[in-house]
């Protein structure tokens, strides 16, 4: 594979942006990426503090002798916790947006957000808590099904989003009847994927970013594009938008992510078990055994680094996927130069950096470089429409 290499990097953006917008990509990239990496710093670092010494424990035994109260309490406490270390840090960086220009929203309607984000996740805490905790008290299994209930969660969760959660930080409007419309759904029925509806979401209350997705399964499953992005690309680059996510649909990426989700969810929860269980570390968060709810400190900064050390796995296999995504969307629409511009639309409007460090991007990057994906739609040859691939765009 040549995409990550100097030369197809060369290829993806020499003449395609101008110096002003690489530039601007690259201020925003280290405006914004200090602070991001400081709160996720801060919040490894409160774990760790908290469930590597006495204070957790401590902190837990507060809320009374009740495993109940203990639970609840010290769940709680863990949630806000957490969400007041971060806090200052995604507020800095909502400030390095803003000066972007990328922020429509006022201060009041992103602390909305925020609560409503707290409601989401204080009900999911608890409730894993109180599962955790219920089990553990009861049998000495308990990780077996702790570990079927993790995993059935994360297949309930994925069918729930796109009907449950993603309202209630958006809303949604059908696409009025019409060209783009048409072509859409066209696309879709061409690609053999049945879509229920086309939808717009109101992103331009928040961002002037530019994004589209499909979501839902089955019955549920639209096509929804940001408003912003309606507003700001030609229709043809909206369809190359729209013809990669339909890549994520037609290889099953959400339903294979939701399976790899909950075999993870499952696996983690017998690793967590047998991590919190371990003696030394019981005996440095001050806990007699695990099944007391003191030890939920432990439990949280064991599952915090679990999932720092596996987030540049995650992010290796996201490219991966990604790069998939872009090799059905050029053999769905045929259009490489269509694709080329669609990126270059994006990382304008996004203001991303079309080359970031290569650490960086190997430890965070979700998708391939705005270079790497121009260079492998200009490889693209009509053969891959045929049922080949374009030569760099998957490993």
């Amino acid at each position: 594979m040549t995409q990550g290499g100097k030369s197809g990097e060369r290829a993806g953006d020499a003449g395609d942006f101008t110096p002003e917008e690489v530039e601007r990509g690259r201020a925003l990239r280290r405006g914004q990426w200090p602070p991001v990496l400081a709160g996720r710093l801060a919040s490894l670092l409160l774990l760790l503090v908290l469930g590597l010494t006495p204070a957790g424990a401590g902190l837990v035994g507060l809320f009374g002798g009740s495993w109940a109260a203990q639970v609840a309490g010290g769940g709680l406490a863990l949630v806000l916790l957490r969400q007041l270390v971060t806090l200052p840090f995604a507020a800095r960086v909502r400030i390095v947006r803003a000066r972007f220009g990328l922020v429509t929203q006022g201060w009041g309607g992103w602390a909305v957000d925020v609560l409503r984000g707290l409601l989401v996740s204080v009900p999911l805490v608890l409730g894993a808590l109180f599962a955790v905790y219920a089990l553990a008290g009861t049998t000495s299994r308990w990780w077996i099904w702790a570990a079927l209930g993790a995993a059935a969660v994360t297949v309930v969760l994925s069918w729930l989003a796109p009907v449950v959660l993603e309202p209630l930080f958006n809303r949604f409007t059908p696409m009025e009847p019409g060209a783009l419309r048409d072509a859409l759904l066209g696309l879709a029925a061409r690609d053999e994927i049945a879509v229920r509806d086309v939808l717009v979401a109101d992103a331009s209350r928040r961002t002037t970013a530019l994004n589209a997705y499909v979501s839902g399964f089955g019955r549920t499953r639209r096509i929804v594009a940001y408003d912003t992005l309606l507003t700001t690309a030609d229709p043809s680059e909206v369809e190359q938008v729209v013809a990669h996510e339909l890549g994520h649909v037609k290889h099953r990426d959400v339903a294979r992510g939701t399976v790899l989700g909950a075999v993870g969810a499952a696996a983690g929860v017998c690793v967590l078990a047998a991590v919190a269980g371990w003696r030394p570390l019981l005996d440095a968060a001050d806990v007699a055994r695990f099944s007391d709810p003191r030890s939920m400190m432990l439990l949280a900064a064991v599952a915090a680094v679990g999932s720092t050390v596996a987030g540049p796995f995650e992010c290796a296999l996201s490219r991966r996927v990604e790069r998939r995504a872009d090799a059905h969307a050029l053999r769905l629409t045929g259009d490489p130069a269509g694709f080329v511009a669609m990126q270059r639309r994006l990382a304008v409007a996004n203001i991303a950096d079309p080359r970031p460090p290569r650490p960086l991007h190997v430890l965070f990057g979700t998708h391939p470089t705005t270079a790497e994906r121009i260079a492998a739609a200009r490889s693209w040859t009509p053969a891959g429409a045929a049922g080949g691939r374009p030569r760099d765009a998957t490993g």
